[in-house]
């Protein structure tokens, strides 16, 4: 499973591909969300990015997005607080 709910708090494990033309949401990638991005892999963009595009999914302030894992990796772990979205519909949402 590419996410787990604990309360209000949904941890997600991700597969970034970062340099795309457009973010957006690429579908299951094994046990991870493939998430397209169009920011660079250079200087923590890409994470900048990531966090902005994931709080915007979930509708919550980008302050609630945390990455708990993989800073210099494809493959990243976050967690997002406080949001009433749920997870499955980020499916529905691919490009």
């Amino acid at each position: 499973m590419w996410y787990r709910a604990n309360g209000d708090t949904v941890t997600l494990t991700l597969h970034i591909q970062p340099g795309a033309k457009k973010s957006g949401i690429a579908g299951l990638h094994g046990d991870a969300l493939k998430i397209r991005l169009a920011a660079p892999p250079i200087e923590g963009r890409a994470n900048e990015a990531l966090l902005k595009y994931m709080a915007g999914l979930f509708d919550v302030p980008i302050r609630q997005v945390v990455l708990l894992h993989g800073e210099q990796s494809r493959h990243k772990v976050i967690s997002v607080a406080g949001s009433q979205i749920d997870p499955e519909t980020l499916i529905g949402e691919m490009d």
